[in-house]
């Protein structure tokens, strides 16, 4: 890991287009102001593992599991008409 000292407003710049400026240091607490591209996700590393994880539980649902829950949202908004099955 590359560990860099920085002081309240100064930055760090990632590549060309990721720039994270200290914004303030208050105790134990850094806080951080990062200007990046739309297209590239900030998270903090909590809510990305939150995110990652809920990716992978979601890739585990079988296509059986789609299909019950299918069948239930039909009959829960009173539709009878057969859908062809996902596989």
């Amino acid at each position: 890991m590359l560990v860099l000292s920085r002081q309240r407003d100064e930055t760090i710049m990632i590549g060309d287009e990721i720039e994270i400026t200290v914004v303030d240091i208050r105790g134990d607490k850094v806080r951080l102001g990062i200007n990046a591209p739309r297209s590239i996700q900030v998270h903090r590393k909590e809510v990305y593992e939150a995110i990652r994880r809920e990716n992978a539980d979601a890739s585990k649902v079988e296509v059986d599991d789609l299909n019950a829950i299918d069948q239930n949202l039909r009959k829960r908004n009173g539709r009878s008409v057969p859908r062809a099955k996902i596989e």
